[in-house]
C-alpha cells in the first residue's frame, strides 16, 4: 500500500519518557531526558552516547516547537479518509492491512496526528521564510544538478479504459477486467505532458496510477517497465526544478531553525 503518509523533518521518532527511577540525565527547556532513553537510542541507532544525547535533544526541541499546535479528531478523520481514497481503499480495508502489519488503528491515527502537527509547524515556521526563486536561480540549480533530472526514455504500460466511472473504481479495487478495455503501450517520455510524466515516474513498476477522466472515458495505467535514460531540458523540467529547489531550501531553513533553537536552548546536565 502506497502513500501511508508521514511527512517528517526529523528521523528520530518521539520516545516516551522512561520512569523516574531510571534517572534524569538532562533537562532541555524544562523537558527531561533520562539515562534509560539515552541507552535505548544508543542501542537502537547504534551510535555513541554523545550522538544519542544530541538526537534526544533534537527530539525534545521538536516537541517543544510543536507544543502549541493542536489537531482535532475531525481533522484526523478527514486525513485518514483522504489517504484511503488515494489508495483506492475503504477504511475497513485499510484497518485490515494495518492489522496484518501489526499496527493498531489507534497507533496509526497517532502517527497521522504527529505528521499533521509536523506539517502545520512546517507551514507556519519554515515555509513562510522561503521566497519564490527567480528564473536565474532555477537555471543555476538545474545546471548544478543536471543528473537529478534524468528520466527514462520510454515507459511501457498497460492502459485500462472504460466510459464508466463506477466500473473503473471497481476495477482498481478488484482488478476484474469486466467492462474494461486493455492494451499495451510504450510511451516516449519526450511526448508526455508534464503532469502525466510526473504521474508515471512516481508510479513504481507493477503499480497502478489513479484514474483520469479524459472527457469521454476513464483511464488508468499499470507501469510495466522504464527503459533508457535522458536528461530533461530546462524548459521541460522547470516544474521539477522548482520543486527540488524548494525541497533543498526547506531542508536548509529547517536545519537553521533548529540550530538557532539549539543555541538558545537552556540545557541542564543533571548527571553524566
Amino acid at each position: 500500500m502506497k502513500k501511508l503518509i508521514l511527512l517528517g523533518f526529523l528521523t528520530l521518532m518521539t520516545l516516551s519518557h522512561a520512569k523516574m527511577l531510571n534517572g534524569i540525565a538532562l533537562i532541555v527547556n524544562g523537558e527531561s531526558i533520562t539515562t534509560a532513553e539515552i541507552r535505548a537510542v544508543q542501542k537502537r541507532a547504534r551510535v555513541s552516547k554523545e550522538q544519542a544525547i544530541e538526537m534526544l535533544i533534537g527530539d525534545r526541541l521538536q516537541q517543544i516547537a510543536m507544543k502549541d499546535i493542536t489537531i482535532s479528531e475531525d481533522a484526523i478523520d478527514e486525513k485518514v479518509a483522504q489517504i484511503a481514497k488515494q489508495n483506492n481503499l475503504t477504511i475497513k480495508q485499510m484497518q485490515k492491512i494495518l492489522k496484518k502489519q501489526h499496527t493498531s488503528w489507534s497507533s496509526y491515527r497517532s502517527k497521522i496526528k504527529l505528521a499533521m502537527k509536523k506539517e502545520q509547524f512546517f507551514k507556519t515556521k519554515v515555509l513562510a521564510s522561503i521566497t519564490e526563486p527567480s528564473e536565474y536561480e532555477l537555471e543555476l540549480f538545474y545546471n548544478k544538478h543536471k543528473k537529478a533530472f534524468t528520466v527514462p526514455k520510454t515507459i511501457k504500460v498497460h492502459e485500462y479504459t472504460t466510459p464508466s466511472q463506477s466500473r473503473m473504481k471497481q476495477f482498481l479495487k478488484s482488478k476484474n477486467l469486466k467492462g474494461i478495455t486493455k492494451r499495451t503501450l510504450t510511451k516516449s517520455t519526450s511526448k508526455l505532458n508534464p503532469a502525466m510524466l510526473a504521474t508515471l515516474l512516481a508510479t513504481p513498476n507493477g503499480g497502478f496510477t489513479t484514474s483520469f477522466n479524459t472527457g469521454s472515458k476513464y483511464v488508468s495505467y499499470k507501469v510495466l517497465s522504464k527503459q533508457g535514460q535522458r536528461i530533461l531540458p530546462f524548459e521541460s523540467a522547470k516544474g521539477i526544478v522548482a520543486s527540488k529547489w524548494k525541497q533543498q531550501q526547506q531542508t536548509v531553513a529547517l536545519k537553521e531553525y533548529f540550530e538557532k533553537m539549539r543555541t538558545d536552548a537552556q540545557i541542564q546536565k543533571v548527571r553524566q
